[in-house]
């Protein structure tokens, strides 16, 4: 594998994953209410940041994508926390001094309960345009000085899927109809605060999670199944970047011609292909591969499927593995998967395909939003110590 000199080499996750849930946020109420694993302190981040930026430097991964918690910095409407706003600015100027590009996400499955409980979160459109812009503002007058990078909302067709169709995240809603709502509330917030930040001259990249889709049965309603999932996940968000009308299912087209300019890069979250049946249930593909121990089989070869279907697509875009990795106590499987994974997105440039990075998920291993510390995906133990999966990295970013 030969990457180029300029690609990214990162890793990435969320706050309530490395620091633990927000004490004010949604998911910190659904812990106490035992609705999710609790999350304690995450991996520690939050005290071991700049020993933690320092490690990942040096293994050559010189890229994070993290969490500015909304529910840390704005607790209660109006109100900003400065020991919150002091730490962030202290763990973005940590990164900077170890030389670590810091890619800032705004909103990571996660929410401050006063916006999501009281104000009815990104589906009530007062909150979507009013509230939401003003933490978006306020984040990028307070950070934009630091950051290399933004996402403003990390993979919103999961974050509809988990929460509004009884994924197990909060609201912990399980309604059809107010899921397309979400679905297109999430996308709608995502492109605004898109066209807010690229006003910065830092790149904005969106994050979606996508599976490839194989029909499970011969069935006719497994392929309908397949066909409406793909809609969901996929179709929907590209219609708004090459068309400018994002098309949520079951919903009017929402058109606007900026949808098509609000993103520098699309992210990709990969991490298995689903089996789709036709009561509507998945299952995991390949149908005889190895199961993880969060119910499906990571799969290498899905991920170059979805470089090449989406640069195929937006052939205009470039690209960004955003997320990849995999859970699991078998760091050899990890490895190995890591492996052939990497020599797919080498091919992908080798085919002409603009991927400009790679970021492992986790660097660390963290608090899972299913399993919670159950399922180890980082490069590192809690500890810190480095796993073989971690040697192979800094052996390929470092070769780059």
């Amino acid at each position: 594998m030969a990457f180029p000199s300029s690609f990214w080499w990162g890793t990435a996750a969320a706050s309530t994953q490395t620091e633990g849930s927000a004490p004010a946020s949604d998911w910190r109420a659904a812990e106490q209410a035992g609705l999710v694993p609790p999350s304690g302190d995450g991996n520690g981040f939050a005290t071991t940041f700049a020993d933690d930026l320092a490690l990942f430097a040096g293994h050559g991964l010189t890229h994070q994508r993290l969490t500015l918690e909304w529910a840390r910095l704005e607790p209660e409407p109006g109100r900003h926390d400065t020991v919150a706003v002091e730490h962030y600015r202290a763990v973005l100027e940590a990164a900077r001094d170890a030389g670590v590009s810091p890619w800032a996400c705004l909103h990571h499955f996660s929410s401050p309960g006063w916006f999501s409980v009281d104000e009815h979160g990104f589906p009530d459109k007062r909150s979507r345009t009013y509230y939401w812009p003003r933490h978006v503002d306020f984040v990028a007058d307070t950070f934009g000085d630091l950051v290399a990078g933004w996402v403003p909302i990390d993979e919103p067709g999961a974050h509809a899927r988990h929460g509004w169709l009884g994924g197990g995240h909060p609201p912990h809603v399980d309604d059809r109809q107010k899921f397309t709502e979400a679905l297109e509330a999430l996308h709608l917030a995502n492109f605004d605060a898109a066209r807010r930040l690229r006003g910065l001259g830092r790149p904005v990249a969106a994050v979606h999670d996508l599976s490839p889709l194989r029909s499970a049965d011969t069935s006719a309603e497994a392929d309908t199944w397949r066909r409406m999932l793909d809609d969901v996940q996929l179709t929907c968000w590209v219609d708004a970047l090459r068309d400018g009308s994002l098309t949520v299912p079951g919903r009017a087209a929402v058109e606007q011609p900026w949808f098509r300019d609000a993103f520098d890069l699309i992210g990709i979250s990969y991490t298995h292909a689903i089996g789709v049946h036709g009561d509507g249930s998945f299952s995991p593909y390949p149908a005889d591969a190895r199961v993880g121990p969060l119910g499906f089989a990571p799969w290498s070869d899905g991920l170059a499927e979805v470089l090449h279907r989406v640069a195929e697509l937006l052939p205009d875009q470039p690209l960004l593995v955003a997320a990849h990795g995999v859970a699991t106590d078998d760091d050899r499987w990890r490895t190995d998967l890591l492996r052939r994974s990497l020599e797919l997105v080498d091919d992908a440039l080798d085919d002409g395909i603009d991927v400009r990075g790679f970021f492992h998920s986790t660097g660390i291993d963290a608090y899972d939003w299913r399993r919670g510390f159950q399922a180890p995906s980082g490069l590192f133990d809690r500890d810190r110590d480095a796993k073989p999966s971690a040697a192979l990295a800094a052996e390929i970013a470092r070769g780059s």
